[in-house]
């Protein structure tokens, strides 16, 4: 197992493309343009204060923040896929992961994006489609329970790297195992918030 995770076979040029292209895709925050196209003002004034689909969510716009999930997630997932069709399979893990950082540090506002959960669902759509599905799962179970849109990734994004390590796909339960790490690493507000008991709960206006 172990060797499999580590036989990457990926030139460094390549790797560097399959980077800059998925961070560049990353780093278009639909969130901010998509509520400044509503006439809704900087949804970074708001809530969390990051451009995400939850903190969209907080503006009262279920559409709105609908349409900055299904972006935020594709922007990934089409990087993946364009740098998959002509790069190869180990280049598109690259772009997918690299989408991820793109939209938690996006070069156009500062560096300063959103939590990366859509982007590690995309990635997931682009490179392990059908982890989408235990994602969702895992994710709408925790939410129905706690109506916590926080704590429903956390668990989601905890349990996908051991299930793709079990069904062996090492090089992408790697990466999404950081992924996971960096996430939780952003989401570190909320999860004090979580332990307080005063995390906003799905549904709630900033």
């Amino acid at each position: 197992m172990l060797s499999n995770l580590m036989s990457w076979h990926i030139t460094l040029p390549i790797a560097l493309a399959a980077a800059v292209i998925g961070y560049l895709f990353g780093s278009i925050p639909f969130g901010l343009i998509l509520t400044r196209a509503a006439g809704l003002g900087d949804v970074r004034s708001i809530g969390s204060g990051n451009i995400g689909a939850t903190n969209v969510l907080r503006t009262g716009n279920r559409k709105l923040a609908a349409a900055t999930l299904l972006l935020d997630a594709l922007k990934a997932s089409a990087a993946a896929w364009i740098v998959g069709y002509f790069l190869g399979e180990e280049a598109a893990i690259i772009a997918g992961f690299f989408a991820f950082i793109g939209h938690l540090f996006p070069v156009w506002i500062g560096f300063k994006g959103g939590k990366g959960v859509a982007t590690y669902i995309g990635t997931l759509l682009g490179v392990a489609p059908i982890m989408v599905v235990l994602f969702a799962a895992v994710w709408l179970a925790v939410a129905f329970t706690t109506r916590y849109s926080s704590l429903s990734a956390l668990v989601a994004m905890l349990v996908i790297p051991v299930a793709l390590l079990i069904l062996g796909n090492e090089k992408v339960a790697a990466v999404m195992a950081i992924m996971t790490v960096i996430s939780y690493w952003k989401h570190k507000a909320n999860i004090s918030r979580l332990m307080g008991g005063t995390e906003t709960k799905i549904g709630a206006k900033g």
